[in-house]
């Protein structure tokens, strides 16, 4: 329940933001006597599109630790495995070149995962979940973090963000500029009131219609990426190790939440069936194969 809260109230506060950016811009008046001003309704996808997203982006590492409670370690007062883990990260980060070191933090969940998030290379969280840290051995261990630091050398959270900025811009679009069309088919010379109300119902249909399809883009480049962390992170912290990880998370993957869907980029996990379209992650089976098949 904590998490959706946050949900919810994080996400009403940015189409809040979002509507006063486009009201006092005027982005929001694209229909005129004239007609559609395509301009401004571009102006209006963009600042829609885009803004939410990289709010999204810009809070993200608040939201996680908010969200699953991560602790972050203190480097200069860590021991035991705390130390342990962040003596992994910051060198699996050294050996990815970066200038500075992730945040790292332990979340208490009995499920097997791990996730990277922040808006930037020198802004970034690393967590992992004590679940996985009491059901795997050190090297898988280094396995998982070196695919989470991999994420955050390739600037994937950025990446992301921007895909799914644009995808969302384009849903807008096109959807009001669909909505528009059918307005107009249907509206009375006498009767204008009525195009008003089909163009509020058909913008809203088409957003949904348009936002399952661009899921599908989104979730599409989000498995490449996941794909591109494997082999990073078998760079960074050996094949062997990358593959041990995938293999021991085939074992423990119904122990990984994956009914928050808000979050499940951050979830080691994919569906099956038709619903792997919609999937931010590739089985592990085809994981696993690709680097065993990688020089």
């Amino acid at each position: 329940m904590k998490r959706i809260f946050l949900f919810l109230l994080t996400n009403i506060l940015v189409i809040a933001t979002i509507s006063i950016i486009t009201s006092v811009f005027g982005l929001n008046r694209f229909i005129s006597a004239q007609g559609l001003d395509y301009t401004a309704l571009l102006g209006f996808a963009l600042v829609w599109g885009m803004a939410g997203s990289f709010i999204s982006l810009a809070i993200s590492k608040w939201m996680a630790k908010t969200a699953y409670g991560v602790k972050v370690i203190d480097p200069s007062r860590a021991t035991g495995n705390e130390a342990e883990i962040v003596e992994i990260v910051h060198a699996l980060a050294r050996r990815a070149g970066l200038s500075k070191m992730p945040e790292v933090g332990i979340y208490d969940s009995p499920e097997v995962n791990a996730f990277a998030t922040g808006p930037t290379k020198n802004n970034s969280l690393v967590a992992v979940s004590t679940g996985l840290l009491q059901n795997m051995r050190r090297h898988e261990v280094e396995g998982v973090l070196a695919h989470e630091v991999a994420h955050v050398a390739n600037g994937d959270m950025v990446t992301m963000a921007l895909i799914q900025g644009v995808v969302n811009a384009f849903t807008i679009f096109m959807a009001r500029i669909v909505a528009y069309a059918v307005a107009q088919a249907v509206r009375g010379n006498d009767n204008e009131g009525i195009s008003h109300v089909v163009f509020s119902i058909t913008a809203f249909i088409m957003d949904i219609i348009f936002s399952i399809l661009g899921s599908i883009v989104v979730a599409s480049f989000s498995r490449h990426r996941e794909y591109r962390a494997d082999a990073g992170g078998a760079k960074l912290g050996g094949r062997e190790n990358m593959i041990a990880a995938l293999k021991r998370l085939q074992s423990t993957v119904e122990l990984v939440d994956t009914e928050q869907k808000a979050i499940a980029s951050m979830k080691i996990s994919n569906k099956g069936g038709i619903m792997a379209l919609f999937s931010t992650h590739p089985p592990l089976e085809d994981r696993i194969k690709k680097l065993r098949e990688s020089i």
